[in-house]
């Protein structure tokens, strides 16, 4: 998929008249792209859209003008962009009770390491999730975890066989989930790859 370029980016000008029409489409697309696993997780899987979107409303929300803080907010959202062969998801954890935010995170620390997330394809093929580094430690998590799932050849043609069901699956020892990737989700995310 190919990374965003500074062309691609519109001034905060030229973005406020095309806002509501790109936020429209970006809710509708999003619908697709959100995986629940259980009531803890949440994964918006990332595309040039979903990513164009994020450095264009975070240009809006900090009225960036500066030419190298627009160019550095590209950089960073480029790395949520999936590779070749890969896909990428931004996951979320998600606590509707404000006064259990910190037990529901402690709970889930160690979530980004090892091989807690991952991708199950037709009981043949595991594709594990790795996650930027530097969002938790022994002391405390994020709520917020980037994490990129990388294919192998044989793994992405199993994805792209509908005969072969996805999981998607969470083995962590505070928090064990699956849930089934199928539909229009599944048909978003095989845009990726094609």
């Amino acid at each position: 998929m190919q990374k965003i370029l500074r062309d691609d980016v519109r001034d905060l000008v030229q973005y406020e008249k095309v806002r509501d029409e790109m936020r429209q489409r970006l809710i509708g697309l999003k619908r697709w792209r959100r995986v629940s696993v259980g009531d803890r997780l949440m994964f918006l899987f990332e595309n040039r859209d979903t990513v164009l979107f994020q450095i264009q409303e975070m240009i809006r929300t900090e009225r960036m003008v500066k030419e190298e803080k627009i160019l550095e907010e590209i950089e960073t959202y480029n790395d949520l962009m999936p590779g070749e062969r890969e896909l990428s998801a931004t996951m979320f954890i998600e606590v509707d009770d404000p006064g259990r935010i910190r037990e529901v995170l402690d709970s889930l620390k160690g979530i980004d390491r090892g091989s807690t997330v991952a991708l199950e394809i037709g009981g043949r093929f595991q594709v594990l999730g790795i996650f930027e580094g530097g969002r938790s430690n022994e002391e405390k998590i994020s709520a917020v975890h980037f994490v990129k799932f990388p294919f192998s050849d044989s793994a992405r043609d199993a994805f792209l066989d509908w005969r072969e069901p996805i999981e998607l699956v969470v083995d962590h020892p505070g928090y064990k989930r699956q849930t089934t990737i199928d539909g229009d989700t599944r048909r978003s995310l095989m845009a990726d790859f094609i």
